[in-house]
């Protein structure tokens, strides 16, 4: 197979097995994924500028066993930046992925996808985003995981947080908020916790928040395990490994009537960008105080 040279930010970057197709069904290969990640670099590269990587692998193709990368291999180029994080156990150096050559050396080495922590290297243990997944059962409408949305973002609102939304690329959708980065990963974990547990006594045929799959029955999942020390969500604009080669898409609420989880596809994005700007643009601006709005939740009435 062939290789291929790119000159991105002073360094040149030597592609290999460009053809090799990385998504069969789809016919997508690495020169593909390289092409995707090169066409969204200016948008998702905000998303994931100062935050630890964990990176999703798949060398051999989604048909293949990949894995979760969380430490810099060794033989990452030294202009790749890495930083030193306390984990469990020790410490992680992980990657921070700040620009494009970055971006498409990692791709080059099949990764598919993108997943970032909820805070930044220079203030690990105050996350500076709130996120809830909606995790649905097989077989949920679509339309029924867009009203829960809605209904998050009118709690977020009336707590005080700016509500952002996110098609993930693959089962659900993502409720996002901007923080000031005042509260620690504790007290962001309760506020998801208590927001998400408004909603479900609300619904409790449909909502829950019950951690074992065998209790939620054909429910949608409110998770919000994500808000926690070193734990990720999906960047926006990373591909997604399953067939379909789905992208996670920030959205606009006035799109969410007509989105579909896994509705943007390499192509479909880079039409889509193309035409409109972000819309997780100047989200920092919006930050709110987790500590804030948990005492406004608890005001809330029944």
């Amino acid at each position: 197979m062939s290789t291929q040279t790119m000159h991105i930010n002073g360094h040149d970057l030597k592609l290999s097995k460009v053809e090799k197709e990385l998504f069969p069904a789809d016919h997508v290969s690495k020169g593909d994924l390289v092409g995707h990640y090169r066409a969204v670099a200016e948008a998702m590269l905000p998303h994931l500028a100062g935050r630890p990587l964990t990176l999703r692998r798949f060398p051999d193709g989604i048909a293949g066993s990949g894995f979760f990368q969380k430490h810099a291999a060794d033989y990452f180029p030294d202009w790749v930046r890495t930083e030193t994080m306390k984990a469990k156990e020790g410490t992680v150096d992980y990657v921070v992925c700040d620009d494009e050559a970055t971006l498409v050396y990692l791709a080059n080495q099949a990764a598919i996808e993108f997943h970032v922590w909820l805070s930044t290297v220079d203030k690990p243990d105050h996350p500076d985003r709130l996120v809830i997944d909606l995790d649905p059962a097989d077989g949920t409408p679509v339309a029924l995981l867009r009203d829960v949305a809605r209904r998050f973002r009118d709690l977020y609102v009336e707590v005080g947080l700016a509500p952002f939304v996110q098609a993930t690329g693959g089962r659900g959708f993502h409720i996002t908020a901007p923080l000031d980065r005042t509260a620690d990963y504790d007290a962001v974990h309760d506020l998801a916790v208590g927001l998400a547990e408004r909603l479900a006594a609300a619904d409790p045929d449909h909502l829950t928040t019950a951690q074992r799959k065998a209790k939620r029955g054909d429910r949608v999942f409110l998770d919000c395990g994500r808000n926690r020390y070193a734990q990720t969500f999906v960047c926006p604009y990373s591909l997604r490994a399953r067939p379909g080669a789905a992208v996670a898409a920030p959205l606009d609420w006035a799109e969410l009537g007509r989105a579909a989880p896994d509705g943007q596809d390499p192509a479909s994005m880079r039409r889509r960008l193309a035409r409109k700007t972000d819309p997780w643009t100047g989200m920092d601006d919006h930050a709110a105080s987790a500590g804030e709005a948990h005492e406004r939740l608890l005001t809330l009435g029944d």
